[in-house]
């Protein structure tokens, strides 16, 4: 165990216990924080000061953060416990219905309910709640034919989730599955209706003296196709890809799931290969061995120049024999849009379809503006939506259906 140096407080006590508060919150909220780790911050801000908000503020995530991943909270909840001075009612806002508390004419960012989850853990006593006056109107809402909290959740968007909502969504995720029907090949097997198979009939009948009593029959051989999911880990699409990666993890290890090979990429400024790590049964050492491999998570988005790598190096050994390909991404991006648009349609060529999985869609007023969208849009067979349960689920009614476009000619017709 390390040794720490003596604790040297501050001489203003009261923000020691605030930042052991804002430790606790963070806990709350799942970074893996000790007291090492309180009494590092402590010191580490009494040697570096805090004249400046942003020298506080990287004080504390040097010694809070670890992992890509808890950036976005960590950052949500200083900004509400250090920096705004209404966060109560920010929290409140997120947490409590409107006829409760305080109403925003705002939706929660990335991570903010997970983040006031945190921080009014246990805090609850202390939160004076507007009391009805006396002589007022008692409201009675009729929940009957309201949605269950399991359909609720499917709807949620996967970014506004609380830490135990997404631990119940990947539950409920693990259980789904991904069907796709079997295709027909040129091979052949034995039936026993279809096709008369000319060659079982003679050597039947030549183990018969040459007399032909019976016709054997063939049918062809079905087989299931591969499936190639290409998942974008940049910083605005991480936390889906994520619940992503969670879904393909149960559908790979599926029994009886129907595809022959589930293959896994992740993308961001480089490509990575991550289809070996979906063999572990154990979901959470699968994404962890996942996610140290891919050394780009939360960083820039380079889809032209990783779609090339892909086509160069790995669409021969995984495209073949009528692969499905899931493409997982915002299509937000810093490359040409001429040489994007190129490796797409050689992506569109070698795979049998190509279905577009795009959280922005989940937004009514969403259109092809941003020139990555308008360069890949039109070599994609169905373009749709990706930011919950219930888009999962619509995508695993239609992946079989070659028919199924999604949004894609209603977006084609705005470029």
């Amino acid at each position: 165990m390390p040794e720490y140096a003596p604790l040297e407080l501050p001489e203003n006590p009261k923000l020691a216990g605030n930042i052991t508060h804002f430790a606790r919150a963070l806990r709350r909220a799942g970074l893996p924080i000790g007291t090492g780790r309180v009494m590092d911050a402590i010191t580490a801000v009494t040697k570096a000061g805090f004249t400046e908000k942003r020298d506080f503020y990287w004080t504390l995530h040097a010694c809070f953060v670890s992992k890509p991943e808890h950036r976005a909270v960590f950052a949500q909840i200083f900004r509400l416990y250090w920096r705004d001075p209404r966060y109560l009612e920010h929290m409140m806002a997120a947490m409590l219905p409107a006829v409760r508390g305080v109403q925003e004419d705002r939706s929660a960012q990335a991570a903010e309910k997970r983040a006031a989850e945190a921080l009014l853990d246990g805090a609850g006593d202390d939160i004076d709640l507007p009391e009805m006056e006396e002589g007022g109107t008692e409201i009675e809402i009729d929940a009957s034919l309201t949605m269950s909290a399991e359909e609720q959740l499917k709807t949620l968007d996967f970014e506004q989730m609380s830490t135990d909502e997404m631990a119940q969504a990947k539950a409920m995720l693990s259980r789904m599955a991904l069907p796709v029907d079997p295709m027909p090949t040129r091979r052949t097997r034995a039936a026993g209706m279809g096709r008369v198979d000319p060659a079982r009939t003679l050597r039947a009948a030549m183990r018969q003296g040459g007399d032909m009593r019976d016709l054997k029959w063939k049918t062809p051989r079905a087989r299931y196709p591969n499936l190639v999911a290409l998942c974008d880990i940049s910083g605005s699409m991480s936390q889906y890809s994520r619940v992503v990666l969670h879904f393909l993890h149960a559908v790979a290890n599926a029994k009886g799931a129907g595809w022959a090979r589930v293959h896994a990429f992740t993308f961001g400024t480089r490509l990575t290969n991550i289809t070996r790590h979906l063999d572990h049964r154990d979901v959470d050492a699968a994404l962890k061995a996942a996610g140290a491999e891919a050394q780009d998570w939360e960083g820039g988005t380079r889809i032209g120049s990783c779609l090339e790598a892909f086509n160069k190096q790995w669409s021969r050994r995984v495209l073949g024999q009528g692969a499905v390909v899931l493409l997982i991404t915002d299509g937000l991006d810093r490359d040409d849009p001429d040489a994007l648009a190129r490796q797409m349609e050689r992506l569109h060529l070698s795979a049998s379809r190509v279905i577009w999985i795009n959280p922005l869609l989940r937004w009514e007023d969403f259109a092809p503006r941003a020139r990555g969208i308008a360069a890949m849009l039109p070599h994609v067979d169905s373009f749709r939506a990706g930011h919950s349960i219930a888009s999962i689920e619509e995508l695993a009614q239609v992946i079989s259906r070659r028919d199924d476009v999604g949004d894609r000619d209603r977006l084609l017709g705005m470029l």
